[in-house]
């Protein structure tokens, strides 16, 4: 059983409503504008038409803007002259859970309409908050094959950034990984099994949102199957309609069927669902057709970050953003030049290129995502309390519980594991963090030469682990995958292998109790790797 903690940070429960600013233009229903609560008898998005006809196309055309900035004063400035509709924190925005609280507050205070802040907290190797309570990434948690540890592990992040004002996280990562080469993906994705991928993604998409965080399913159509990075090149895929049907859809379907707050587009290509060449951000085939028309989404649809490569490459920074919204985007995030970014949007408003009928919609999906997740009864984090609500004992345990049932034994030949009673060695990438774990464990370490067995870690080492298991000579070699379990392709001279899909101290922490014995391995591959399929996992 998960030491699951009570969010008790959905909807207005985060502070005491909103800071300064409260007149009755920027809050009332009844004046026309937006109010802390719809009116009474009424639905509870009644009013949100009427509070979007009152903005001003300024206004307007500034909530679909979510950008960065470098600092308390760069991001007061952004919001009283763009009207942003929300702002992307990155570490050097952070400093300590207190000053993050108090810098959201400032945020909060400085706009007229609550504002969205949101940040790329995936956990595991796509993390921007230093302090939170750390997880390991979802391709751990899909070895765990237990998708309540997805949502404890959504619903503990969650309740950590609303700690600090943070109320939209860019996560969970719906790609359904098949590529084993792919070099942005990877360890990102819950796995290669689109069924097993879309049970996970329905409980983190859960777990956010229960502690009043939006929650963002990414990369429509699907990022799975590319080998180049979209952050420095456009990816074509070239799965067909019937194997997108088949693969990377099912966990959008399952994403929507959820309720998720925001679907996050793609830069890639794929020709066979749009043949303009358009990256799917911009390729209103891809999102108004497939998206909304054949999905049935009506939620938020935010852009990946506008400065990666595979945005910028065919269009100017001042194409990209109209493009996308007339594609059917609702945000842009992260504009590389968000002052020209917003005049093109504006201006393509008031030249009719973008339907002020259009704007209105992607305006109203946004406050109708800030409503429902409590911006409009309450933002206020409090400083005070923020470092106390961050890695609490029962947050701690459940981080380490969910590690544990990710550590896979995928080979275990002459039984040479559980380790304890012999004299073991470690070699390789964080071997000394591993090396101390055993030892706490009760494993003696010893220098290579007097050891019975060499633990061997890797991250990411492809096809030279077979030649480092050979360079370790006869006495037998244990494998620990670190980082993609598909080095355990190459670890066929190895006595045993095992993933823990990560090197952070959580998951090496875990390995240990395993290697020693003192855990017994639960994990189930997620994707194949060791000549395995999916599901594989041995125990003790």
């Amino acid at each position: 059983m998960l030491a699951v903690p009570l969010a008790g940070c959905g909807g207005g429960k985060t502070g005491q409503g909103r800071q300064g600013g409260q007149g009755p233009s920027a809050r009332s229903p009844a004046s026309g504008a937006a109010g802390a609560e719809p009116p009474a008898g009424g639905k509870p998005d009644a009013w949100i038409p009427g509070y979007v006809a009152k903005m001003s196309l300024a206004e307007k055309v500034g909530q679909l803007f979510v950008p960065r900035f470098s600092s308390r004063a760069d991001g007061l400035s952004i919001i009283k002259r763009y009207h942003v509709g929300g702002l992307i924190y990155f570490p050097e925005n952070m400093g300590s859970p207190g000053r993050a609280a108090a810098q959201s507050n400032a945020l909060q205070k400085a706009s007229k309409v609550p504002l969205l802040l949101g940040v790329d907290e995936e956990q595991g190797i796509v993390s921007r908050t230093p302090f939170l309570t750390r997880f390991p990434g979802n391709m751990a948690l899909g070895a765990t094959a237990r998708p309540a540890d997805a949502r404890a592990a959504a619903q503990v992040t969650g309740a950590e950034l609303r700690a600090i004002g943070i109320n939209q996280d860019f996560a969970p990562v719906a790609d359904v990984n098949v590529n084993a080469r792919n070099p942005v993906i990877g360890l990102r994705s819950f796995g290669s099994d689109p069924a097993k991928v879309s049970a996970m993604l329905t409980e983190a998409i859960g777990g956010y949102q229960q502690a009043g965080v939006a929650a963002t399913a990414k990369h429509f159509p699907g990022h799975g199957d590319t080998a180049t990075d979209s952050h420095t090149g456009l990816p074509v895929i070239t799965h067909s309609r019937a194997t997108w049907e088949r693969l990377d859809a099912p966990p959008f379907r399952a994403a929507i069927a959820a309720g998720v707050d925001a679907i996050m587009t793609a830069h890639i290509v794929v020709p066979r669902l749009d043949r303009s060449g358009d990256p799917s951000t911009l390729s209103r085939t891809v999102l108004t057709g497939l998206l909304r028309g054949t999905l049935g989404y009506r939620g938020v649809i935010v852009t990946d970050s506008l400065e990666m490569a595979g945005a910028r490459r065919r269009y100017g920074d001042t194409t990209v953003p109209v493009r996308a919204i007339s594609a059917g985007a609702d945000q842009l995030l992260m504009p590389p030049n968000l002052p020209r970014a917003y005049n093109a949007v504006l201006k393509a408003v008031r030249a009719g290129r973008i339907p002020e009928k259009r704007l209105d919609e992607s305006v109203t999906r946004i406050i109708g995502l800030k409503q429902r997740r409590g911006l409009f009864a309450g933002t206020r984090a409090d400083p005070a309390r923020a470092a106390t609500a961050i890695g609490t004992p029962a947050h701690r345990a459940t981080a380490q519980q969910v590690a544990e049932h990710s550590i896979t034994l995928v080979r275990n030949d002459r039984k040479v594991l559980p380790l304890k009673g012999r004299k073991v060695a470690v070699s390789g990438p964080d071997g000394a963090a591993l090396g101390a774990a055993l030892r706490r464990r009760g494993v003696r370490t010893v220098p290579p030469g007097a050891a019975d067995v060499t633990v061997l870690t890797t991250i990411n080492a492809g096809g030279a682990t077979a030649a480092r298991v050979r360079a370790l000579g006869p006495k037998p070699v244990v494998v620990a995958a670190l980082g993609r379990p598909y080095d355990l392709d190459a670890a066929g001279g190895a006595a045993a292998a095992l993933a823990a899909y990560s090197a952070g101290r959580v998951s090496i922490d875990a390995l240990a109790a395993v290697l020693a014995g003192a855990v017994k391995p639960v994990g189930r591959l997620p994707v194949p790797a060791a000549g395995k399929p999916v599901g594989h996992g041995l125990g003790y």
